[in-house]
């Protein structure tokens, strides 16, 4: 099982003041990859004035705002202490009135990457490798809607533009500040559950029916869509898994082919996870969860949102006693703490908690998932 390094950090934010991040989860990272990175990205002069003026907000555009996560994500960073929302380029008028009615600019595309310093890519899942390549060859750090691509090759060619340019990117999978999963995260990792022998996560909605021709475009259906945040967790925990076998399944094939209910099971050298999402389901919030089972506990996190936490232990270990014990956790608002750590991390020079060599992880993994081999 791949071990990432948990690096105590608290209150080592830019946004310390305003944040609702669980700060004793911040870093996922092998300590030689932070050196390395700090160094490349200090090397190529993101050490200059931009990161050095702390007493203005960073310039921000938005690139695309289809995304069914850009209608909380736009007013997350129009709130933001860290940020200023410059504007959206989009092509949609329908969207664009929408925007433009709630007082944000719209702008082309070539004022927003010339007016940023850097740029969220809200646009559809298959325009993302394109729209990230344009940011990053404008020179500005991007922030990545999820999934990053579509196939493993439009991520790799964004990964090695960025690390070309000294670049940041950021991709944006929600729950990587999640303090539930990051605490059951932290509680596997410091062995306090012992030796990890099962990782159970289910992911479900009740989609649309206007909707699932959209998802019906992408091989694996819902696991890629919505499964995708579970397999991040999963693989930030337990690096790449040995052996993937996925479970795609259609419902009612006489309606559509949309793989609506779905499962993959990634198989390591010590351990299993097993991955469920499905669009056939009412009340799903109630019901999403992320499990981590070892041989002297299990830390449990159902719903995710809002999050609780109960870990139950064969014997005290870190913080938590014997037995069950419901966990208090921070307040927690999508978007807000990933966002604020992009600003960090732009300002102070450093790299991001999830290397770009585990972005990589991270979608060869869900294509896996999804039956598609990267």
């Amino acid at each position: 099982m791949a071990r990432w390094l948990y690096d105590y950090e608290q209150g080592s934010s830019a946004h310390e003041s305003g944040s609702l991040a669980n700060r004793s989860c911040r870093r996922w990272q092998r300590p030689w990859e932070h050196i390395m990175n700090r160094r490349t990205f200090l090397a190529a002069g993101l050490g200059s004035s931009l990161a050095r003026d702390v007493s203005r907000k960073l310039r921000i555009g938005v690139l695309g705002a289809v995304h069914a996560h850009a209608e909380e994500k736009i007013p997350v960073l129009g709130e933001s202490p860290d940020w200023d929302l410059i504007g959206v380029c989009e092509e949609d008028d329908q969207v664009r009135r929408q925007y433009s009615a709630s007082g944000v600019r719209i702008l082309s595309q070539a004022d927003l990457l010339s007016e940023c310093d850097a740029v969220a890519v809200e646009s559809d899942v298959t325009e993302h490798a394109r729209h990230g390549k344009l940011v990053l060859e404008a020179g500005k750090h991007l922030h990545l809607e999820k999934p990053p691509a579509t196939d493993f090759a439009g991520l790799q060619n964004l990964v090695d533009l960025a690390r070309t340019k000294g670049l940041l990117l950021q991709i944006g999978y929600m729950w990587r500040y999640h303090p539930g999963i990051n605490r059951a995260i932290q509680a596997a990792q410091l062995g306090w559950l012992g030796d990890i022998y099962m990782v159970r996560g289910t992911i479900n909605n009740q989609l649309p029916a206007r909707r699932r021709p959209e998802w019906e475009r992408f091989q694996g259906g819902i696991m890629f869509e919505l499964g995708s945040h579970l397999i991040d967790a999963v693989v930030r925990l337990m690096g790449a898994p040995r052996a993937v076998r996925p479970f795609l399944q259609t419902h009612d094939a006489s309606r559509d082919g949309l793989a609506d209910n779905t499962l993959a099971v990634l198989q390591y050298d010590r351990g299993l996870a097993v991955i469920s999402a499905s669009a056939l389901q009412p009340n799903s919030r109630n019901h999403r969860s992320f499990e981590i089972l070892g041989t002297r506990g299990t830390a449990s996190v159902r719903p995710l949102e809002p999050p609780e936490l109960v870990v139950d232990l064969e014997r005290a270990a870190g913080p938590y006693p014997a037995g069950v014990t419901r966990v208090e956790l921070p307040p927690y608002r999508r978007y807000v703490d990933d966002l604020a750590d992009f600003a960090r991390a732009i300002r102070n020079g450093s790299s991001l908690p999830v290397s770009l060599e585990q972005e990589l992880t991270v979608q060869r993994t869900l294509l896996r998932c999804t039956g598609k081999e990267p």
